[in-house]
C-alpha cells in the first residue's frame, strides 16, 4: 500500500513536471551549443539542466524520480531560470513542491 501512496503523492506531480519542461526545452533556447552526433533525449539532459541550475546531477535526479520532496525556494529558482519559466510556471512549481513536502 506504501508504494502506492509514493506514486501519487505530490512529489510524482513535481518530477512529472521537471521532466515534461526539459524535455521541452531546447539546448539553443537555453545557451548550450550542441555537439555533432545523434541526441537520443528530445530537450535537456538531466545533467545539462542541473549544470544550468546550479545543483548535483544526483539531486536533480531525486527531485525528477520523486524521492526528493523538500527542496529549497533557491532550488526552485534556480530551476526555474534555467528552465525559462514563465511567472506563471514559476508559481505552479512552487506550488507542486509545497504540495509535495
Amino acid at each position: 500500500m506504501a508504494s502506492q501512496d509514493i506514486s501519487s503523492d505530490g512529489g510524482s506531480e513535481l518530477g512529472r513536471f521537471l521532466r515534461a519542461r526539459r524535455t521541452q526545452t531546447t539546448p539553443d533556447q537555453v545557451g548550450l551549443t550542441v555537439g555533432a552526433g545523434l541526441r537520443r533525449t528530445p530537450g535537456l539532459r538531466r545533467e545539462e539542466l542541473a549544470t544550468l541550475a546550479g545543483i548535483s546531477i544526483d539531486y536533480y535526479v531525486r527531485l525528477e524520480r520523486g524521492k526528493e520532496t523538500r527542496p529549497s525556494p533557491s532550488v526552485l529558482d534556480a530551476l526555474a531560470r534555467a528552465l525559462q519559466l514563465d511567472d506563471q510556471q514559476h508559481h505552479h512549481l512552487r506550488e507542486l513542491a509545497a504540495r509535495a513536502a
